[in-house]
């Protein structure tokens, strides 16, 4: 059985949702403490400030960018091919990292804002490594980004087999620009 979160991933976990379910303005060191279910102290023992929970949610993005890049470079099907299957939002951690790093931009976080940049230019890298040509490269980047954007609002069809339709659709324009698959 799987021990239970300790107070620090609590608290991230809490930070995390807030951000997530109210904006980034909401997720107050209170709001933050009283959601973990941890006293204001125990939030200050693990973060003495705001901009803590802020550089552990980031550093924590960072490690999910770095699986999610090996898993993409390690992919038998290819970095282009592994970019748009996974641009399906799923809710995963990865996703939910993302989302909160993008609310964190939008406040004006640069920290956030530098990660999310190296996370693109690092996908951007292992895709042109993948399809040989940077037009085409840019081309799978900007599919996936679309596809990611419209499902993670809500905007693709619910049905996972339209939503299956859409992606092998996509997975056969990738393999028709590109030279190399």
């Amino acid at each position: 059985m799987p021990r239970p979160p300790v107070a620090r991933d609590k608290l991230l976990a809490a930070f995390e949702q807030i951000v997530l379910d109210d904006g980034e303005r909401a997720a107050t060191l209170d709001a933050v403490a009283t959601a973990a279910g941890v006293s204001k102290g125990g939030l200050l023992y693990h973060f003495p400030h705001r901009q803590a929970l802020v550089d552990a949610t980031l550093q924590r993005l960072e490690e999910l960018m770095q699986q999610d890049l090996e898993g993409m470079a390690a992919a038998p099907d290819g970095a282009a091919r592994y970019f748009l299957v996974t641009s399906l939002f799923e809710d995963s951690q990865l996703d939910r990292a993302l989302i909160v790093a993008s609310r964190l931009v939008q406040a004006g976080d640069e920290n956030a804002r530098a990660a999310l940049k190296r996370l693109e230019e690092a996908w951007y890298e292992l895709i042109l490594a993948d399809v040989g040509d940077p037009v085409v490269a840019t081309s799978v980047q900007q599919m996936g980004d679309g596809l990611y954007h419209n499902a993670s609002i809500g905007l693709l069809p619910d049905g996972s087999a339209q939503r299956h339709t859409i992606l092998e659709h996509l997975l056969a324009a990738v393999d028709r620009l590109s030279p190399r698959l």
